[in-house]
Parts: structure tokens; sequence; C-alpha cells
């Protein structure tokens, strides 16, 4: 067992609650520019200021809205939408009443809505879109406790602001003081990987711990001269996060609701900091790649690549790079890096990654063009941020040491325990599964592998439940080999199998931006599909590439032996990832069993 444990910086009083930041902004920096308001104009659309004072009286109106609607301390309101300007509203406004904010995805199912409305007992919801609205409609009837359905296309939001002119303003101050730290601020229902969603309960000191006690260790992101442009969705936990610390430092946040515009607005708003998950990194990567190669540059961004890889390497040797490196690293920051750096908008000093495991390739990679990526580790159950590499402190290929107040554990198995200020209450309506998870002295058990070094830097190496077990009694961590294999432009997921059978093998997806170029280059016509190319020699050759490439990072019998190409790609709406861009691995063996059987049967 192995253990390390880093003193909070701060700590929260009972009488706290996340509401705080936004009315002492208003007093202390009222003309302070909070948040950029996508807004409508006769040319088109730009970015509105909204300034610290301006953001609390909007919370007060609309919390005035809530209370005239009946909405009590402690109930439960659902808001359903995508990342825009009106979610941070609400969300602050639910809290001002003393009430709980339940988050669904705008991509939610009828039945998964269904179910996160009927079991946390919400008496109110906000959507967005008619969408919304008609499937909510559609379960309407199992939703006894639904008093309220207010629509943010229709007008919701004014609408509540209308409802709530005639309530003192005393009542709101008299609801927001009330509330108090240990009172629970949110329930959150993960996505899940499998099973039903569970509802964790996060308080407002689980929450306003973490971020208070993050906000002084990353001075570089969270300032008040600092901005971000949020484009992943707000139900989850780790955007949720950057919101409050946003709010908590005073800096400026913009929302991008469809992340089809995200290239464009981020070269429109310029951000300081991103925040993305792996997948979205690998994107950029993949696509600057392609893009090279197609434009007969595939050699030159090969060269630079690796110059930046090792750049990056060498940042972290006592000599640093030296000075042929150095030189090289500048010729290609004039040639390469500074049009990388461009598509993030041009001021991007820093990224923070989360979610799921970056991999030390891509981390070095984006150091090395001057976009580090600060990676993170947490679960929603730890509100989320329990780990990060710091700008004073960063180990690529690690997620950091924990964050002040937090205690990382190993267990003897392996398991990283975690506890502190931000482990979550338990789970919503679900003493069986809080009691597996949660310790009675507080030792959240997270489901996850992982290491610590000497100072405190922990890796995390497989989950518990994923780990495979060939029949020869192999344990192998498919994350190594996953990484490894979607490195290639081409590929977009990645499944590593073999549990209980006799070799590792892997199911892979093509990327659908990636594929049009790779047909031009091998003579095919634009229109072949995947399933016409699954046994191509080509094709399979440059997978093979890939899988060869993976290999080489593990031992012989933790070795991909056979591969398939999937005819199509994971979606959320086919029910492989989750909204966070996870693999959902039961899912996607259930989908393809045959392919697996045929592995093993060939």
């Amino acid at each position: 067992m192995r253990e390390f444990s880093v003193p909070p910086i701060v700590t929260v009083g009972d009488a706290a609650n996340l509401t705080d930041p936004v009315w002492e902004n208003a007093e202390v920096a009222p003309d302070t520019v909070q948040f950029a308001r996508r807004t409508r104009t006769a040319d088109g659309t730009t970015w509105a200021e909204v300034t610290c004072l301006q953001f609390r009286d909007e919370v007060v109106a609309v919390a005035r809205g809530l209370i005239a609607s009946g909405v009590q301390p402690g109930d439960r309101v659902g808001l359903m939408s995508r990342t825009r300007y009106e979610w941070t509203l609400l969300d602050y406004a639910i809290w001002t009443t003393g009430a709980i904010t339940v988050p669904i995805y705008e991509t939610s199912s009828a039945e998964q809505a269904a179910w996160i409305l009927a079991d946390s007992g919400a008496v109110a919801v906000m959507v967005e879109t008619d969408r919304h609205a008609e499937l909510i409609a559609d379960v309407r009837d199992r939703l006894p406790e639904l008093k309220h359905l207010w629509q943010i296309e229709l007008g919701g939001v004014d609408d509540l602001v209308t409802a709530g002119a005639s309530v003192e303003l005393v009542e709101v101050e008299q609801r927001r003081r009330g509330v108090r730290s240990g009172d629970v601020a949110t329930i959150i229902y993960t996505s899940g990987t499998t099973g039903r969603p569970k509802g964790c309960v996060l308080t407002h000191r689980n929450m306003y711990a973490d971020i208070a006690n993050a906000v002084p260790v990353l001075p570089n992101l969270f300032n008040a001269g600092a901005s971000t442009l949020l484009f992943l969705p707000l139900a989850h936990a780790f955007a949720r996060l950057i919101q409050i610390g946003v709010v908590q430092a005073r800096a400026t946040m913009a929302h991008c609701a469809d992340p089809k515009n995200l290239v464009a607005e981020l070269q429109e708003f310029r951000p300081t900091f991103v925040l993305s998950v792996p997948r979205v990194f690998e994107k950029v990567y993949n696509a600057a790649k392609q893009k090279a190669e197609a434009d007969g540059k595939g050699r030159i961004f090969a060269r630079a690549e690796q110059v930046a890889i090792s750049y990056s390497e060498a940042l972290e040797t006592p000599g640093g790079p030296g000075l042929a490196l150095r030189a090289q690293h500048a010729v290609f920051d004039r040639l390469v890096y500074r049009k990388l750096r461009a598509a993030l908008g041009g001021r991007c000093r820093d990224a923070i990654s989360g979610g799921a495991p970056l991999g030390a390739r891509l981390g070095h990679f984006f150091r090395g063009i001057g976009v580090p990526i600060l990676e993170g580790y947490g679960l929603t159950e730890t509100s989320p941020a329990a780990a990060a590499n710091l700008p004073t402190g960063t180990r690529i290929g690690t997620v950091g040491r924990p964050l002040p107040g937090v205690t990382v554990r190993i267990d003897d198995d392996g398991e990283i325990l975690i506890s502190g200020e931000l482990i979550f209450q338990g789970y919503w309506h679900n003493d069986e599964a809080t009691a597996e998870t949660l310790s009675a002295d507080g030792w959240f058990r997270t489901g996850d592998l992982g290491q610590l070094d000497n100072d405190g830097y922990l890796s995390i190496t497989g989950r518990k439940k994923e780990l495979i077990v060939t029949s020869g009694g192999k344990n192998v961590a498919p994350a190594v080999l996953e990484d490894q294999v979607r490195a290639h432009p081409l590929i977009s997921q990645c499944v590593v199998v073999g549990d209980r059978q006799p070799f590792i093998a892997a199911l892979v997806t093509l990327d659908e931006e990636a594929l049009p170029a790779w047909l031009a280059g091998a003579g095919l016509p634009a229109d072949t599909t995947v399933e016409q190319l699954r046994e191509h020699e080509g094709l399979r050759a440059e997978i093979q590439s890939a899988v060869d490439a993976a290999n080489r990072a593990v031992s012989k019998a933790e070795a991909i032996k056979v591969f398939r190409i999937l005819p199509r790609d994971f979606t959320e709406s086919t029910g492989e990832l989750t909204p966070s861009l996870k693999v959902k691995r039961q899912v996607v063996h259930k989908t393809y069993a045959a392919e697996i059987a045929d592995i093993y049967q060939g």
C-alpha cells in the first residue's frame, strides 16, 4: 500500500456556498467581464460582454422566477441543454434558491431523461429545444412530481424573470444565505459505461473545496486576464468545474453550443486556455497530419512531430534541450507549430485534458508545439478533479500529483483510493452502490488501477473491470495498446479484446474525416464504403502498421495478434459511446459478439 497527501490551501467554512463568488465579484469587480455571450445581430452573431455585476443581477432575476414558481430549498430542478450561457445562468440561479441542479445530457434519450427526472424526483425542468420538450412530454405521465417545464428557445428564461418580478429581493438573499456548505448542490447522473446511470450527490462543500484548492495552483489558467471557450457538455462534471473555476477567479468564459463551429469560434474568441477530452486533441493532431500529407508535406510534418516530441522529452532532463534541438525546434515553430497554435485562436497558452487517458505521445507533441496539456484525473464522485499536472510540476505520462486537500492511496490490489473534502456523499437512492464504493471512513474506491512514484505523481494503468486476463493467465491493460493504435490518422477507435482467450485481438474503426483523403490516395472511388474496404490489402497494411507500433510498447504475450476493421465508427447515438466520448466496452462486446467469436474460431 502506498499513499501521498497534499495539505489543503483553502478550507471551506460551514456558511459558504457556490454562489458566494458571484456576489463577491459583483461587489469588488463589478465591471470585470465574466462571460462573453453569443448574441444575434442584424449582421449575424457577435460576442456580448456580461460583467460580474450584470451576471449577479441576472442570477437574482431568474432566482426570483424560480421562487415565484414554487421551487423550494432542496427541490431538484432538471437542466437539459447544450453548452450555452443560459446553462450557467440557470445553474447559479437554482443554487441561489437553495435548490439542487440535476443536469441531463442534451443528447439523452426519452428513457434516460425519464429515469433521471423520476429517480431524482425533479419538480421542474428547463430544456433547450422543441425536441427536448417533445421528449419530456412523451414521458410526462411517468413523472408525477414534475410541475414545470420551461424551454430556453421559447423564452423560458425571460418567462421566469417576468414571473419573479413580484418576489422581494430580500427573499432571494435570505434563500441564498440559508444555503450551507453541507447542502446538496447537484446530483450528477454518471453516463456510465455499464448499466443505468447512478446519481452522484455533490454538496456545495465538495465542489467548492475542489475548485478553491485548484485555482491557487493553476494561476496561469485561472486569473482575471484569462479566458476560455467551453465546448464540452456542462452536464459533465469536468466542464462544470471549469465553470465554477472561471467565476471563482473572475476569468472570462464563452460557451460553444455546437462543436461543428468550434474551430471558427476558437479563432474568433481567441481563448488563453481550453478544456477538452483526449479524443478532441487526437482529432486536431490527426487532421493536421492528414492535411500535411494531402499537401505533399507529410515528411516535413513527420519530422516536425518528432522534433516537437524530442524537445518536450528533453524539457524533463537536467540539461534541457540541446543547442541543435533548440535550433530545429525554432525552424519548425515558424513552419508548422505556429499554424497549429493558430487553429486554437493563436493566444492559447495551456490546455487541460481529462475524462480519459491522454497518452504520453499526445502530451509530448502538444507541449512541443507550445501548447502544454495539463492532464488531470478524477471522477464525478470526486467533484471531479483529484489530481493534476501543474505548470510548476508536470510529468507527461502521469496525471500529476494530488491537488491540495486530496490524499491518494494505492491499495494492495493496485486500486486507486481517494479521500478529502471533494469526495461525494453517495449515490442518490442507492445505498448498496454507495456501500460498495465509499468506506465508512470516507475513502472512495475509484475502480481504477494506478501507481504512485516517489514524488507523488500518479499513473493510471487501467480499470479493474477492464483488465483482460488471457487463458494463459497474462494480465493485459488494454489502454496502453489502444492509445498507440489510435495514433494512426486513419483510426478513430480501438477496443482490445481477449479476456479468457488464448491471445489478444483488436476491433478497429476508421475515422470518417480521414477516409476520403486515403481513398483518393489509393485511387479508389470517393463513395467506397468501409464495408467494401475491410479486406482491402492496402488498408489492412495501414492498420497493421499501427498495430505493429502498438505491439512494440508491450510484451509478446500482450501483443495484438489479430485485428478486425468494423464497418462503422462508434457513436453516442448507436450506443457505443458515452456523452463524454468514453467507449462502452460491454456494448461493443455485445454488438460485435459475432466478430469477436469469429476471431477466436478462425
